[in-house]
This record gives C-alpha cells, sequence and structure tokens, in this order.
C-alpha cells in the first residue's frame, strides 16, 4: 500500500498500474458507479493527474490487513492533499479499501473501493473529518 501511495503521489502511470490486476474493478469518488479493467482506470488516472500542480499527498493511516494463502483484503484511510491547477488546496481524508489476489509471489489489487462519508441531509461529502 505503500508503493501504491507513492505511485499515486509521483504520479507516475506506469509503476501505479503495475499494481493493479488487469481485471481490476474500481470504484472510485467521481461517476461512474465503477471503473473495470486495467485501461478504464488508466484512463481514469491520466485524466486525474493533470489536474494536480504538484505532487498528490497520499498519507497512509489506520491500515488493517486481513490476508490468507491466494486472496487478501485491506482498509485504510488516506490522506489527500496538494494544489490542485486551479489554486484550490485538498486536504481531506478518504475511505479507501482494498481485495488482492496472489499469483506466484506476486500480490495484484483486483478491486479497490474509495468512498468519502456524506451528510445524508445535505447531500454533501463531509471533507473535514480527521481520524
Amino acid at each position: 500500500m505503500e508503493s501504491r501511495s507513492a505511485a499515486m503521489g509521483a504520479k507516475d502511470i506506469e509503476w501505479l498500474m503495475s499494481l493493479y490486476s488487469n481485471d481490476i474493478v474500481y470504484f472510485d469518488l467521481v461517476p461512474p458507479l465503477r471503473y473495470v479493467g486495467s485501461n478504464a482506470l488508466r484512463e481514469r488516472f491520466l485524466d486525474w493527474f493533470p489536474r494536480w500542480s504538484g505532487p498528490i499527498g497520499q498519507e497512509l493511516g489506520q491500515l488493517d490487513v486481513a490476508a490468507g494463502d491466494a486472496v487478501a483484503a485491506a482498509w485504510m484511510l488516506i490522506r489527500a492533499r496538494g494544489i490542485l491547477k486551479t489554486g484550490a488546496k485538498v486536504d481531506y481524508w478518504v475511505r479507501v479499501s482494498n481485495a488482492f489476489c496472489r499469483a506466484g509471489d506476486r500480490w495484484t489489487i483486483t478491486h479497490e473501493h474509495v468512498s468519502l462519508p456524506v451528510d445524508m441531509r445535505s447531500r454533501t461529502a463531509v471533507l473535514d473529518l480527521t481520524p
């Protein structure tokens, strides 16, 4: 997970995509409901990376892992920080869950779900929560 955060922070698409399986199913904060396959996810990241004026902060927090011989799950909080090209400052925590499969000695992410808590009354994301 530290490699994922480092690759994301550096906006290194090849490094980042090497961590995901070809048949990844990805649930993001933004539409559509899901991205299926590494090509769709690559396009999503390549659309997102240029929106940042510098590195994308990806601080891991409260990481938990449950692993077997061939499958594993992880859940964590990630602090997203940085400055967008619009000049807007980003600093909020997201919730992330991952599923992994093992092939030989290599683990890949087969599912990732990124979410924000929502205030159901106002129907807006809550961005000021901290662990």
